[in-house]
């Protein structure tokens, strides 16, 4: 790794993350916003859940702070910068090496192992190759998937999929971690290691997660109902 990318992402802290005045409608003739948030703002190194029932926004608000969903309108202010100034190609960059996501999807790539799946996302935030393996197997370990690292996401459960999830959004230790409903398909036991790992491994980075899971609300001081954001402040 050459010392431009080993300084790059050494040097890059949480973020603080402020919205202003922020809306998105899904279609050209939607009867109202699928979100609405007047003012919210998250300090850096923050532990956020932002709860609210089905079609509150929660996942709409998530796609939006990683840069994959543009807003209707509105500011989106990481350390602020306008997140939405960048062109789509700066975003995909920022986001590869800055944010760590968990979508409801999932997302992972079903040609590459367990392993290569945390690998690849270290690799493109700078991560030299050898510690990224350590890393990688240590974190797997944690999830009690160290035995599947060889597997295809195809040949695991859902429960394992979601836990390999949480290791690749963390893995590269982004300054922002955005999960959504990121114990969904756990068990008791998963769940619990799966946000003990969540908060531990974000305790330099800024972290939004999105649920209705009461075995992970229990677990966070911040919880904001997403209603009831416009206007406020966390963090």
């Amino acid at each position: 790794m050459s010392g431009e990318r080993r300084r790059a992402h050494r040097s890059f802290a949480a973020v603080d993350v402020r919205l202003r005045n922020l809306c998105h409608s899904y279609g050209p003739h939607a009867g109202r916003a699928a979100l609405a948030i007047s003012a919210l703002d998250v300090a850096s190194c923050s532990q956020l859940c932002v709860v609210g029932s089905s079609g509150s926004g929660k996942s709409t608000l998530l796609s939006i702070l990683a840069g994959v969903l543009v807003p209707t309108s509105g500011q989106v202010l990481l350390d602020g910068q306008e997140l939405f100034e960048r062109s789509e190609v700066e975003r995909d960059r920022f986001r590869a090496r800055h944010i760590g996501c968990v979508f409801q999807t999932l997302n992972l790539l079903q040609g590459l192992s367990v392993l290569e799946n945390l690998t690849l996302a270290q690799r493109f935030a700078g991560i030299q190759p050898a510690l990224a393996r350590r890393q990688a197997l240590e974190l797997l370990d944690r999830l009690g998937l160290a035995e599947r690292a060889g597997a295809r996401p195809a040949q695991l459960s859902l429960g394992e999929q979601q836990r390999v999830a949480i290791a690749r959004a963390v893995c590269k230790r982004p300054a922002l971690v955005l999960a959504d409903e990121p114990t969904a398909s756990l068990d008791d036991q998963n769940a619990r290691a799966a946000v003990e790992l969540l908060r531990e491994q974000c305790s330099r980075s800024t972290l939004l997660v999105a649920s209705h899971d009461q075995r992970l609300l229990e677990r966070f001081e911040n919880v904001l109902p997403l209603p009831q954001l416009a206007p406020g402040q966390a963090g």
